[in-house]
C-alpha cells in the first residue's frame, strides 16, 4: 500500500482544510486509517483514526469537535475535515493504514504515507 497525503496549505485561524489520503496499489476499505501530524520540534501525534467501514472514529482530545475523518473507500481516499483550525495545529500531517484490526489510536502502522504541511496563522 503507498500512501500520500495532500490538500495542505496556509489558512488563518479560525479557518478550515481538508487533507486527503490517497491509496495506491490496493484498496484502503480494509485497512484501519489514521492521520499524525508532528510539529516543529515535537514528538509525532496520533490525531484521528477510522475503522475499515468509518463507522468507528477516534480523536484525539485537543481536535475533538473540530476535526472529522471519514473515508471513500470506492476511491480509496480517506479524509480530515479540519473545521476552526488554531495556530497550534502547524505541524506536517500525515496518514497511515494497517490490515489489522485496531481500536483507539494506535502508533505501530504498517503502511505510511509523505506528509502535508498545514500551517495556520493567528
Amino acid at each position: 500500500v503507498q500512501l500520500q497525503a495532500y490538500g495542505g496549505g496556509l489558512v488563518q485561524a479560525g479557518g478550515y482544510l481538508r487533507l486527503s489520503c490517497a491509496s495506491s496499489g490496493r484498496t484502503l476499505s480494509r485497512y484501519y486509517v489514521g492521520w499524525f501530524r508532528q510539529a516543529p520540534g515535537k514528538e509525532r501525534e496520533a490525531v484521528a483514526a477510522s475503522s475499515w467501514t468509518g463507522t468507528t472514529s477516534y480523536y484525539v482530545d485537543s481536535v475533538k469537535d473540530r476535526f472529522t475523518i471519514s473515508r471513500d473507500n470506492a476511491k480509496s481516499t480517506v479524509f480530515l475535515q479540519m473545521n476552526s483550525l488554531k495556530p497550534e495545529d502547524t505541524a506536517i500531517y500525515f496518514c497511515a493504514a494497517d490490515e489489522r484490526v485496531r481500536i483507539g489510536l494506535p502508533y505501530d502502522y504498517n503502511y505510511w504515507g509523505h506528509g502535508t504541511h498545514v500551517t495556520v496563522s493567528s
